[in-house]
């Protein structure tokens, strides 16, 4: 147990740096600062030790197949993932290179160098491949890598922009959501959202579907817009802050939502998760945990990569505690993937993948990549699944 004394300062040693980020950037929020996630600032003040028994279970583990491996450039401030769609694979890296890949051998079919410092990709939809820079510049290409156009908005883009139903939809830093015509790239409706003094810096982009727009904010709320018109369905608090300090009362949802046909489910970090009735936003269930990894779901359970590097698994209609699995080999684990076989795939800050049985929270297989961190949720293959590490590497497995 932490002694008060410790814990004392251990608090005292982050309102340190926190005042001296407030100096240096000349406000609380992180969206001017660069960097990583907030929480990877404070790392430094909570060590991290693998028990030497953890670490030989899981090297033990079985090995997966590996099905081809590529080199994108490093990114060392912005998380990208790569996406499927039609058959193909693309993939982005700060350097301002997109390139499309074949899924199945990893070979290169096009590559573009957008002469732009990217910060947000790869996203996707209504046949069109888009990026977001440092600068706020959202670029749109065809699946042929033809440039179709460029728009700005106000900052940094900081996740994948999405397109769906002749929209594209851009979320930004300072906290606005842009809806943008498909065709040409103008504005056509912008969202603003309270932003409390101190925010997580946050990679979440938004989940469209059924032409609904659903994104979680800062302060722990998930809100519900029309994606034609920005107007907002429904708003409603996931977890509420709590604390004396603005750090202690950071609660933002720094995660894609998941839903299914009726519900809808966020997760906040220093929070809860739970779950809401899609038309209504009526609250289902909710539990007390953190995380700003992510989530997801599928027909029984909602599973969560923990603050603390664990895995959990809630029943997906009442929120009663399935499993609980951790000693995991690390502290920082990426949303996780729902793969074929009742498996869960998730990378660790260590550069390896786990696979977990979706049934019971038991370990199935453990494989390395570089040795970099894999942020972003894996993504799926016809014949497995691919990661993206911030490196640069892209390693493709088989299931």
């Amino acid at each position: 147990m932490t002694s008060p004394v410790s814990s004392w300062a251990a608090r005292a040693r982050l309102l340190l740096l926190l005042t001296q980020l407030t100096l240096l950037g000349g406000c609380a929020s992180l969206s001017d600062l660069g960097g990583g996630h907030f929480t990877d600032l404070f790392s430094s003040d909570d060590e991290v030790v693998i028990d030497e028994a953890e670490i030989a279970a899981l090297e033990a583990l079985p090995k997966l197949e590996s099905l081809w491996q590529a080199k994108l450039g490093e990114s060392k401030t912005a998380v990208f993932a790569p996406v499927y769609e039609n058959g193909a694979l693309y993939a982005a890296a700060e350097n301002g290179r997109l390139v499309k890949l074949d899924p199945a051998t990893g070979r290169e079919i096009w590559r573009i160098d957008t002469d732009h410092k990217l910060s947000g990709g790869v996203g996707i939809g209504d046949g069109m491949i888009l990026l977001g820079t440092y600068k706020g510049e959202v670029l749109a290409f065809d699946e042929s890598g033809n440039s179709l156009w460029q728009a700005r908005v106000t900052s940094e883009i900081l996740s994948p922009p999405q397109a769906d139903s002749g929209m594209v939809v851009v979320r930004t830093g300072d906290g606005r959501l842009f809806g943008l015509n498909a065709t040409d790239g103008k504005r056509v409706w912008i969202y603003q959202g309270a932003t409390p003094p101190l925010t997580v810096r946050s990679f979440a982009g938004v989940l469209i579907s059924r032409g609904a727009i659903f994104a979680g904010f800062p302060g722990g709320k998930l809100i519900a817009l029309n994606l034609l018109n920005g107007n907002v369905g429904w708003e409603v608090t996931v977890a509420e802050p709590h604390g004396v300090t603005e750090l202690e009362r950071m609660t933002d949802i720094s995660s894609l939502p998941v839903m299914d046909q009726n519900e809808v489910c966020a997760v906040a970090y220093h929070g809860k998760v739970a779950c809401f009735e899609i038309t209504t936003g009526n609250q289902i269930w909710a539990k007390d945990t953190s995380s700003n990894a992510g989530l997801i779901m599928d027909g029984n359970y909602v599973y969560i990569s923990e603050e603390r590097g664990a895995v959990i698994a809630y029943d997906k209609s009442s929120g009663v505690l399935a499993w609980k699995r951790d000693k995991l080999g690390s502290r920082k684990l990426s949303a996780p993937m729902i793969a074929r076989g009742m498996r869960l795939v998730i990378g660790d800050d260590s550069g390896h993948i786990l696979l977990i049985n979706r049934q019971d929270g038991s370990l199935v297989a453990r494989s390395p990549t570089d040795d970099s961190a894999i942020q972003a949720r894996p993504e799926y293959l016809p014949d497995g699944f691919v990661v993206q590490t911030r490196k640069g590497g892209l390693y493709a497995f088989a299931l």
